[in-house]
């Protein structure tokens, strides 16, 4: 424990049973610190902040919950204190991670360290705490390999697959794991030690295997968040860079979704321990990057610059959840529309990053927003 908050602050709300968000001051980690604070838990965000602007959502979950969030600065590798944190925890998520394809093959010790040690000293606190505390655990669409198999069609500028079941629902559970780069591996090895800890040790975790979330807090890069960053660089009138042709299929979900899905993983955590569900927006979400950046020059007036580079190492050409598994047993209700919620997510990045003017008044981006 490392600043003046985590020596101050975190032990005072150890004693008090807090939800332990690992990755807490990132994307989705303050999203989910924020919707437990507000339902009146008290909440403990471990965090490295190593990545640039997390510190601004850790600073922003304080001023809204001043008498609930509190931070440990510390490193999911620190075995020391990561059980210090889980000490007293009433469940945990486990966010914190390294994110990136391409980090992790620069450096492929560094993200099996952060990915797969890290995730095993926190499963071992829990273990070593002989208690039933909670575990729900960020894995990725990324275990599935690049799903080379599927065979795909091109039609309105994105990959669709040529078997209609693939088509109608997305991608299912029962697709057999198939982890590429350094990153879906220890992604990939990640996922299986938390459902193993179940089965091994009875402790109840559970896996939601992401597709693209998007929203709120996301701070996009080229290498991971691409939906923001799209928006980013559009509304600063910067170039975008497109790897592959640009027809790549995604399904994206907003935050406000998948944070509801995380919460009911832990309140229905009895019928979920030890199973893994994907995670997404589903075929209603589902959109390739040359149909969003023709829905972002909707949004902002004007054309956006593009350029092409060559394909990424793993880069699936066609991901689509099946989330009708996680939809039934959770009882989760239908996601967001995708240009309601990119609408939304243009206008906060407008207001965060005092771009004024950046999006023409007359734009869809107000029509849409204003229905959120």
């Amino acid at each position: 424990m490392k600043d003046a908050d985590s020596k101050i602050g975190a032990p005072a709300i150890l004693r008090r049973h807090p939800v332990l968000v690992t990755g807490g001051a990132g994307f989705i980690g303050s999203n989910l610190a924020d919707r437990f604070a507000s339902e009146g838990h008290d909440v403990l965000v471990y965090d490295a902040l190593a990545r640039p602007g997390v510190d601004r959502n850790l600073d922003w979950l304080k001023k809204r919950h001043p008498a609930k969030i509190s931070a440990v600065t510390g490193d999911i590798r620190d075995e020391t204190a990561v059980a210090d944190a889980a000490s007293d925890a009433q469940a945990v998520f486990h966010m914190a991670a390294q994110v990136a394809v391409t980090t992790s093959l620069a450096d492929p010790r560094e993200d099996f360290d952060i990915n797969v040690r890290g995730t095993l000293n926190l499963l071992d606190a829990l273990r070593r705490r002989n208690g039933m505390v909670p575990l729900v655990f960020a894995s990725t669409n990324k275990v599935y390999g690049d799903l080379a198999d599927v065979e795909l069609d091109m039609t309105n500028d994105s990959y669709v697959p040529r078997d209609p079941a693939i088509r109608d629902t997305g991608i299912g559970e029962t697709r057999p794991l198939d982890f590429h780069t350094p990153y879906g591996c220890s992604k990939g090895a990640a996922d299986q030690y938390v459902l193993d800890y179940a089965r091994s040790y009875g402790i109840p975790t559970c896996v939601l295997r992401m597709s693209c979330i998007y929203g709120q807090r996301q701070m996009g890069t080229e290498d991971q968040g691409w939906v923001a960053h799209f928006l980013i660089r559009a509304l600063e009138g910067q170039p975008i860079t497109i790897y592959g042709d640009g027809c790549q299929v995604r399904d994206i979900l907003n935050i406000s979704d998948a944070v509801d899905a995380y919460v009911a993983a832990w309140k229905h955590i009895d019928a979920v321990q030890g199973r893994a569900f994907n995670l997404g927006g589903g075929p209603s979400n589902a959109i390739s990057l040359r149909q969003l950046l023709v829905y972002i020059e909707e949004v902002i007036g004007r054309p956006v610059e593009t350029h092409y580079s060559d394909w990424r190492a793993g880069d699936q050409r066609y991901y689509v959840s099946d989330t009708r598994q996680i939809a039934r047993v959770l009882g989760l209700k239908p996601p967001t529309p995708w240009r309601k919620g990119v609408a939304a997510l243009a206008q906060w990045l407008q207001e965060e990053r005092g771009l004024a003017g950046a999006i023409r008044p007359s734009s869809r981006l107000q029509e849409a927003a204003a229905l959120s």
